[in-house]
């Protein structure tokens, strides 16, 4: 299969190289990053051992790209927008579309600008950054779990997840509302934590008073879901805790978006998820505060 990368960031270079890497024709989108990667390619900085891509099929415009068979969306969800331009040169009729990107209702808001196209969610479990242009660092993790939306082609979710594994990457499909919500107890906590305390995620966790914290946040994330029809247990949430606490030290994306002046997801991160647990009947009353507290971050930086 053909495949297109929309938002080649830390996301979308990490998961595109692996597939190229075992053949996989990838076509990239690239926005400031285009020039050094025309000259230089693309570098992977990995856990799991470095590499480097000398050619790499880079464009600065999807109206110069091929129609694709699936297309990843790497984009941050502030530029969502940006799909009504950026999505229809590459869409075939049958294309996939998968969402690479953190936050619940992502999916819902995209398939009203596509109604036709088939959509799934893409849920990365990694720790990867862009601080270098054509540079990824791969810190630690990258597995993928893919949740279908509205794809009637379960051969093409299926060969996909078959190149991804193919590609060294541990991918599997997971019930949508699950992957998004589960995906939902480390960004809807430590994102937002990180930012309004200015901290990595192991100071979070090695302070009694903000553990305790971080565990309240996540059993209301964890309830919302059940309001939602959403069966997560609490384990699932205590080894979140344990696997974070024994990582490096760990700036999450939106604190690298907060640190870098750039906009801050929370909209679909805290707003809409906020939005939908409530009219399912549950009140998210810790995270509705962090979700004012980053408003007000965002409302008034310089």
């Amino acid at each position: 299969m053909r495949y297109g990368v929309i938002g080649t960031g830390a996301i979308g270079g990490y998961y595109g190289s692996k597939l190229i890497q075992t053949g996989k024709e990838v076509h990239f989108l690239f926005h400031s990053d285009y020039d050094d990667v025309k000259e230089h390619g693309l570098q992977v900085d990995s856990c799991d051992g470095n590499f480097h891509l000398t050619h790499v099929n880079a464009y600065r415009n999807t109206t110069d790209m091929p129609k694709c068979d699936v297309v990843l969306v790497a984009l941050k969800t502030v530029n969502n927008y940006l799909l009504k331009e950026l999505l229809p040169p590459l869409l075939k009729e049958d294309t996939l579309v998968v969402l690479l990107q953190n936050g619940i209702g992502v999916e819902e808001d995209v398939q009203k600008m596509f109604p036709t196209t088939q959509l799934a969610a893409g849920i990365a479990i990694i720790c990867c950054a862009k601080t270098e242009p054509g540079k990824v660092n791969h810190q630690r993790y990258g597995d993928i779990n893919i949740g279908n939306y509205s794809c009637k082609q379960q051969e093409k979710v299926n060969a996909m997840i078959g190149d991804f594994r193919e590609a060294g990457v541990n991918a599997n499909e997971m019930e949508y509302h699950e992957a998004r919500w589960k995906k939902a107890l480390f960004n809807m906590t430590f994102n937002g934590m990180t930012v309004a305390l200015n901290t990595h995620t192991n100071a979070l966790l090695k302070n009694p008073s903000t553990l305790q914290l971080i565990k309240d946040q996540m059993m209301e994330v964890i309830e919302a879901a059940h309001a939602c029809g959403v069966d997560i247990d609490e384990a699932y949430a205590d080894n979140i805790i344990y696997n974070t606490l024994h990582m490096a030290p760990y700036s999450t994306s939106m604190k690298l978006d907060y640190d870098f002046k750039r906009p801050m997801e929370i909209y679909y991160l805290y707003t809409k998820p906020i939005e939908i647990a409530r009219k399912a009947g549950y009140s998210m009353k810790k995270l509705e505060m962090l979700e004012a507290i980053l408003k007000f971050l965002e409302e008034t930086r310089k």
